[in-house]
């Protein structure tokens, strides 16, 4: 029985800590306002943009000092990309592109994206990993990074991968915050020549799980705002 209640009381603390992070986060930097893709074919890319009411990308997390329960804040845009359009093998799921910041850890290995040529010390910057999302009722935010079994050799990562088994790609594509802007710029050639997708825009809390194994390794604890309002991913790539 007492080993029973102090399970439950451990479960109840996380539970409480979890609603804490995720409440000291809603606010207007994560209220989108506008999502867009546009295309430049005189350069071969796209530039993806979430407009927000507040600043964009001024609120980072709050690290807890371990990759085990590490929060995670993202701006996010699901695609009707195919997973071989960025490199994984087919699988199902969402493919998105999430803008995200975490400074409990670095997951872009080959990438120092704050320019004092240390490459695992600046995972609060905000960057870029291409995901594949699932459907997954044991989070509240309803989604998680899809895993695979590290001995699965049918799965196929792109080499910029940070090595977890998950559906996860860290292609260092250069991400911009301008006032109520955070936007970034994707070659053509990055994403199959693919400029006819389309696609939402997702503002949302994420965390990693590490001990639990009735967790996800990175699901989605709440989302704030979605431009579409139903994630119908009704946008169009504009030319």
């Amino acid at each position: 029985m007492k080993s029973s209640m102090l399970v439950t009381l451990a479960c109840l603390g996380f539970v409480f800590s979890l609603s804490a992070q995720i409440s000291s986060y809603q606010g207007d930097d994560f209220a989108i306002q506008s999502v867009s893709v546009t295309s430049n074919p005189n350069l071969g890319v796209t530039i993806w943009e979430i407009n927000v009411s507040g600043l964009a990308g001024n609120t980072t997390p709050t690290p807890v000092g371990q990759l085990d329960g590490a929060p995670v804040l993202g701006y996010v845009f699901p695609t009707s990309l195919k997973a071989t359009d960025v490199g994984f093998s087919q699988t199902e799921g969402i493919v998105a592109l999430g803008l995200t910041s975490h400074p409990d850890f670095d997951d872009t290995p080959l990438w120092d994206e704050n320019n004092d040529r240390v490459y695992d010390n600046d995972g609060i910057v905000w960057h870029p990993h291409w995901v594949i999302l699932v459907e997954d009722k044991r989070v509240a935010g309803g989604l998680s990074v899809k895993q695979f079994k590290k001995e699965d050799a049918t799965v196929i990562l792109p080499p910029t991968n940070p090595g977890m088994p998950m559906y996860m790609d860290s292609p260092g594509y250069p991400v911009i915050t301008i006032g109520n802007t955070i936007l970034v710029v994707v070659p053509n050639y990055r994403i199959n020549n693919q400029t006819d997708f389309t696609y939402d825009g997702v503002a949302a809390f994420m965390q990693v799980n590490t001990s639990k194994e009735g967790l996800p390794m990175l699901g989605v604890y709440e989302v704030y705002s979605v431009a579409s309002g139903d994630l119908s991913l009704p946008y169009k790539v504009q030319k």
